[in-house]
């Protein structure tokens, strides 16, 4: 699985009119399935986010978790994180998992991190999603499992 998580102070997603997520500070995370992940790996890779110590102590150094400053976590599919564009001028996506995984390690993902912490909000998997978030530090990171 391949991730890239965004320390936001906000954020919230859009389908259409609608609001499917939103978030006040904590984690935005971009998650993309690949063709050879499974549930474990899903697992794997939202323990370790929830655990990654990423937000600033009374010190302002790094050593604090999503969960134990109580943020949020908004997870959103995102097929293109598997994008390859060593070819010409227009990416392939023949690295993501197919659809029918993708839909499902998602779902699996986004039930496993609300078994472990209490505010899971998500974005639509499949659909045209707005995403809007205001970026803390600004502090992003790839993560891949």
């Amino acid at each position: 699985m391949i991730a890239l998580l965004q320390r936001v102070k906000r954020a919230h997603v859009d389908v259409g009119d609608r609001r499917t997520g939103a978030i006040g500070p904590g984690l935005l995370l971009l998650l993309c399935a690949e063709p050879q992940d499974t549930e474990a790996v899903a697992e794997k890779l939202l323990a370790k986010i929830l655990k990654l110590r990423i937000f600033s102590d009374e010190a302002g150094k790094m050593n604090r978790s999503v969960q134990d400053i109580g943020g949020g976590l908004l997870i959103v599919s995102q097929f293109t994180l598997a994008a390859d564009t060593s070819g010409g001028n227009r990416p392939s996506f023949t690295g993501a998992a197919p659809a029918e995984l993708g839909r499902r390690l998602y779902e699996h993902a986004v039930n496993f991190a609300r078994a472990q912490h209490p505010v899971v909000a998500t974005g639509e998997f499949g659909a045209d999603m707005q995403v809007e978030l205001i970026n803390d530090g600004p502090v992003t990171l790839p993560m891949r499992m």
